[in-house]
């Protein structure tokens, strides 16, 4: 892994960490990379090709109330649309640990980087969670990453910001990382496919092989991110 691309890329992106996740340039050596079929992305018509660091946009309610305000009313969801950063305290700081560290004149095989490394890998896993969000009905558009399968259908999978966390670049900070079982397999759903999901969020921390989870969900609605502008 080019560790100092990696620093590079962190510097001044605060807690929009996913935007210049492009910058990383492999996915960390403990991380077996995935088959060629489990990498696939969804190119379902309408989809837009994604880049490592892509996020998805929101869609812009008041945009689409003014194109559509002859349209009737939609139903009222249960589930609150949120954005990843609602899962952030907003007082914790992802660049905490490269405080002091002029990353800019280390080179790949410094042993200050590899400690940095070390470091800054310690303090994501045991990012915190926020609160507010325990408990709550959210839909949130993210990226999946497969856990378990029965067949070709999905049961257990973690849900991303950012195109190619925890598959090309190194797992996001805990409280970017959703947790998600269905009790009903998903079929059609494939790794690093962009996804709405829907369900009660959950405060609670789970190790797997791709990342630390700090967030669990039993998803009550999957589905494709068809309409799939990128969040700039």
């Amino acid at each position: 892994m080019k560790i100092l691309a990696w620093f590079v890329a962190l510097i001044g992106s605060g807690l929009l960490i996913g935007h210049l996740a492009s910058r990383f340039v492999s996915h960390e050596a403990s991380n077996p990379p995935l088959s060629v079929a489990e990498q696939t992305t969804n190119t379902a018509a309408g989809a837009a090709p994604y880049k490592v660091g892509d996020r998805l946009a929101q869609p812009d309610m008041a945009a689409s109330a003014k194109a559509g305000a002859a349209a009737p009313a939609a139903a009222k969801s249960p589930y609150r649309e949120i954005m990843w950063d609602a899962l952030m305290p907003s007082d914790w700081d992802p660049m905490r640990p490269f405080k002091g560290i002029k990353l800019d004149q280390l080179s790949d095989d410094d042993p200050r980087a590899n400690n940095a490394l070390a470091k800054a890998k310690k303090y994501w896993d045991k990012a915190p969670m926020n609160p507010k969000i325990d408990n709550v009905a959210v839909k949130i558009p993210g990226f999946v990453v497969s856990l378990e399968r029965e067949g070709d259908a999905l049961t257990e999978f973690l849900v991303v910001p950012y195109y190619g966390g925890c598959i090309h670049v190194p797992p996001p900070p805990a409280n970017q990382i959703i947790h998600v079982h269905s009790d009903k397999p998903i079929a059609g759903i494939r790794t690093m496919d962009a996804v709405w999901i829907s369900g009660t969020i959950k405060l609670g921390t789970t190790e797997t092989m791709m990342g630390v989870a700090g967030y669990n969900m039993l998803a009550q609605n999957v589905e494709l991110y068809k309409d799939a502008p990128v969040a700039q």
